[in-house]
């Protein structure tokens, strides 16, 4: 879980409705980018069982709102009119997204290679081994602030995972439920996050944007009675400017821990443009703690010490995510909607295996 102290210029939380916008409001959004897109499927609640949503293959295809441009003559003058300053796009790595044709396990079972490593207090250095592999496992140790990145970009892809919980919190977070992460579209260069990490009370805010935890991207929540939650992590591109990233959603505004106020996803609600913001998933606890063993009573993930399944669904500029099979999250208009994958270290031990991305059918 990632805190949402800092404000960046120009990038304050914002949850209006789409249906109730202002003409104002809707020129903004259109000078923006558009964070178009609806809900694939309705909800379905059944008797004395937590609310669900149907399976995946409901999900209608992404259909990509823009048109290509044919001729030399205009790619030239695109390219030459993109403005220096304030643009909004995933600029800032080198690496173009890969497009999965066929799968591509991201983790051989061996060691780390097509992963590299980062944390806030040594950087790409990891000399307490807090990244490693054990019995065909990546294991984090936790102790540290930071997190496993692939060396690659990718988009459009069907991202499967099985995560476990190992017995050891450090630092702030003994006594405090168990913590990690699965960063998507992660853009900019390494520790570009305002985050510092976990009880800090510093801010990257510096002119070297590298002295963060983490980076631009959107999380899916990997914690106690949060597998699911969707967060929206701010940062800054190499030149110092702001990532603006952000999605819609249908949710409702609802404190669900004593943190921040979070939105909670909701296909009865209005549709909101969300920065700097939490989606919890639909059937999380409201009255959720942060201790260790915490399971709310619609929880999904499985017990600790056993494997929980993960499927991030990225088709596009939308998010869907499944836990243990069942749809929890679903998010549209994100930006950035490419990018590099990161496994966060966040002070809890955490075992993952099993990861692969999946070309969308």
């Amino acid at each position: 879980m990632v805190r949402f102290g800092h404000r960046a210029r120009g990038a304050t939380r914002q949850a209006r409705s789409l249906n109730a916008a202002s003409p104002s409001a809707l020129h903004r959004r259109l000078r923006a980018a558009t964070l178009g897109g609806r809900i694939a499927c309705p909800l379905t609640i059944s008797d004395d069982v937590s609310p669900r949503l149907p399976d995946s293959s409901s999900v209608s295809p992404f259909v990509p709102g823009g048109r290509l441009m044919r001729t030399s003559c205009c790619l030239f003058l695109l390219a030459a009119v993109v403005p220096a300053r304030g643009a909004e796009s995933a600029e800032g790595d080198s690496d173009q997204p890969t497009v999965p044709q066929a799968v591509i396990p991201l983790f051989n079972g061996r060691d780390l290679n097509g992963w590299s490593p980062w944390l806030v207090d040594t950087k790409q250095q990891d000399p307490r081994g807090v990244y490693t592999v054990r019995d065909g496992m990546i294991r984090i140790s936790g102790d540290g602030f930071g997190y496993l990145s692939t060396t690659r970009a990718y988009k459009d892809y069907r991202l499967r995972a099985e995560v476990k919980w190992g017995t050891l919190n450090h630092r702030t977070r003994v006594g405090m439920a168990r913590d990690s992460g699965i960063f998507l579209h992660s853009v900019g260069p390494d520790g570009n996050s305002y985050d510092c990490g976990w009880g800090s009370h510093q801010r990257n805010t510096g002119s070297d944007v590298s002295n963060g935890a983490y980076k631009a991207a959107v999380e899916c929540q990997v914690m106690e009675g949060g597998f699911g939650d969707i967060l929206l992590i701010d940062g800054r591109y190499a030149d110092g400017r702001h990532v603006p990233v952000r999605a819609a959603a249908h949710a409702v505004e609802r404190r669900v821990d004593a943190d921040y106020a979070k939105y909670q996803f909701d296909l009865n609600a209005n549709e909101l443009e969300l920065t700097a913001a939490a989606i919890a998933w639909l059937g999380k606890d409201t009255a959720w703690q942060d201790r260790p063993g915490f399971r709310g009573r619609h929880d999904v993930e499985s017990p600790v010490g056993q494997w929980t399944r993960i499927e991030c669904v990225c088709a596009g500029d939308r998010l869907t995510v499944f836990v243990n099979g069942r749809r929890v999250n679903e998010a549209h208009g994100l930006f950035p909607a490419a990018g590099k994958i990161l496994l966060q270290c966040e002070g809890s031990e955490v075992f993952f295996r099993n990861l692969e991305l999946q070309p969308l059918k």
